[in-house]
């Protein structure tokens, strides 16, 4: 379930100790005006935190810090283009050119730094998903938010009286260095490596970049140097919108992305469309818009998007796949299919989701010969991996509708077995297994399946089926209201059920209106019909 507020109601330290002590793992995505950061958290311990647009890469963080040199950061990044299945970081440790010790030390301190920077916003949004993991990275560590809140604390305290002086880092400033020079002051470590970089052309932004200091520790130095009569404002920088609009546009790419693997759709939408406003033809921009339109189930719009993208050079498969996606979701099958022909020709006959989702429209059509043939040609192309959750899906309700229940069965373990938290997958496995008479493994796979989604009737009724059918009829009870609770028009037989176990305790007239609602959802139910007349003749 996502957490969603806004940091004027509740200040980001609250917002992690309540992930903290709730132990849970995701991301907490914070925006303030045009900044985006993300934390993420494996069972309520910070695992990394960045944020967007800021030059924090391996190669940037361990450049800026002096661990290593450009020369360094060449070599390796030279090895790794004939190791491509290496990270960075391992190969500079391969390499001997920083140890394994200093590798995490430099990137834990990042991590922290970033998480110290984004306590300094006291405005915008916040947004927790649940089960958001970040992508493979060099290091993840594993930090005590508490053990980060007390210095956090301090820092935003020193950051209001920052601010006073640097309300924003696009200030350019001046040094007196003939005052400085008079006075025999005694400069901090990082006030002499910001003095040369003082001058009258740098803004406080180049300045943190070019210093490899962090904000914070380049804001109290500027801030020492400005109280103490030494720094003179001089202007501003010009508006980077207007020098570089390329800039602009990866800036708001970069922030519609991360807004969309965090879940933030309306926000992700807003970026793209200004990467689309700047430069009509960006194909992955549009690309993304499709997918934020297919997540808010705006079917129109998708099609529109993706059409624009197919029609772009080079688009690939993946735009003719989702746009078949589209119109499958729009009700146009026909459509789908022609997105598909389109996305094999373009390269698709090697890309497993082409082909599971020609096999998908097969099924659909009752074509089940066809589906197995697209559903068997989808597997290989998985290279070596384990096919995806809807492939495994859609296959084994092929082969179950085929009579082929224990190809079916086997496809679903090995589903659950890759992908043991998709409740769907347990759901389907259990069906199956209560269709061939194993009723313990079928009820035991429906729970599990609770366990991973509580929300999906279909596997209550699932447990009330495997209850029902040995007699346990309180617990099969209880389970079927669960389902209708979640899906009141799962289906007649729920209902059916429901009266005959109310017609067993004695209650005709709730039994009759079990029934009737059975046979309003399928008015040519004869089981419902007879059913009410024996309960009301019984009375």
């Amino acid at each position: 379930m996502a957490i969603k507020g806004s940091l004027k109601e509740a200040s980001l330290p609250d917002v992690l100790q309540l992930l903290a002590m709730g132990k849970k793992t995701g991301c907490l995505s914070v925006t303030h005006r045009n900044n985006f950061g993300s934390i993420y958290f494996d069972k309520g311990r910070i695992c990394y935190a960045a944020i967007v647009n800021r030059r924090d890469r391996l190669g940037d963080i361990l450049l800026k810090s002096g661990a290593i040199t450009p020369m360094q950061l060449e070599e390796a990044i030279e090895a790794q283009s004939k190791e491509r299945d290496k990270r960075l970081g391992e190969i500079l440790v391969g390499l001997g050119i920083i140890s394994r010790e200093d590798l995490h030390a430099q990137i834990r301190l990042q991590i922290e730094e970033a998480v110290y920077f984004l306590f300094t916003w006291t405005q915008g949004t916040f947004n927790f998903e649940a089960d958001i993991r970040p992508e493979e990275q060099d290091f993840l560590v594993m930090i005590n938010p508490e053990s980060l809140l007390l210095e956090g604390a301090r820092r935003v305290d020193e950051w209001s009286l920052i601010e006073k002086k640097i309300p924003s880092f696009d200030i350019v400033f001046d040094i007196d260095l003939k005052r400085l020079e008079e006075s025999g002051a005694k400069l901090t470590a990082e006030q002499t490596v910001l003095l040369p970089l003082i001058d009258a052309r740098r803004d406080v932004a180049a300045i943190i970049e070019d210093s490899g200091l962090v904000e914070f520790s380049v804001g109290k130095a500027l801030y020492g140097l400005s109280t103490a009569g030494f720094l003179h404002r001089v202007g501003k920088s010009r508006a980077p919108d207007v020098i570089l609009p390329d800039a602009r546009v990866e800036e708001h790419r970069n922030l519609g992305m991360a807004f969309y693997k965090t879940g933030m759709l309306d926000e992700a939408e807003r970026e793209f469309r200004r990467v689309v406003e700047l430069r009509a033809s960006d194909m992955p921009a549009r690309f993304f818009l499709g997918l934020v339109h297919l997540r808010l189930a705006r079917w129109d719009d998708a099609v529109a998007d993706f059409e624009h993208a197919a029609h772009q050079r080079g688009a690939t498969p993946a735009v003719l796949h989702n746009l078949a996606f589209a119109f499958e979701r729009k009700g146009e099958p026909a459509k789908a299919r022609e997105a598909l022909r389109e996305a094999l020709k373009r390269g698709g006959e090697d890309d497993a989701r082409v082909h599971a989702s020609i096999g998908v429209l097969a099924l659909r059509d009752g074509d089940l010969s066809a589906a197995e043939e697209s559903f068997r040609k989808a597997r290989p192309l998985y290279s070596g991996r384990a096919p995806s959750p809807a492939w495994f899906h859609y296959a084994s309700l092929c082969f179950a509708l085929a009579g082929k229940a224990d190809e079916a069965i086997a496809l679903l373990q090995e589903g659950v077995e890759a992908y043991p938290h998709a409740a769907v997958l347990h759901n389907n496995l259990s069906a199956v297994l209560e269709r061939v008479g194993r009723n313990k493994e079928s009820l035991a796979s429906a729970e599990r399946g609770v366990s991973e989604d509580a929300g999906i009737a279909q596997l209550h009724k699932n447990i009330g089926d495997a209850h029902y059918r040995v007699g346990m009829f309180d617990e099969a009870y209880d389970a079927y209201l669960r389902a209708v609770k979640f899906n009141d028009t799962l289906g007649p037989d729920v209902w059916i059920k429901l009266g005959n176990i109310r017609l067993k305790r004695s209650e005709p007239d709730e039994a009759v209106k079990c029934y009737e609602h059975a046979l309003m959802l399928d008015p040519a139910n004869q089981t419902a019909r007879k059913n009410i007349e024996a309960a009301q003749a019984g009375t």
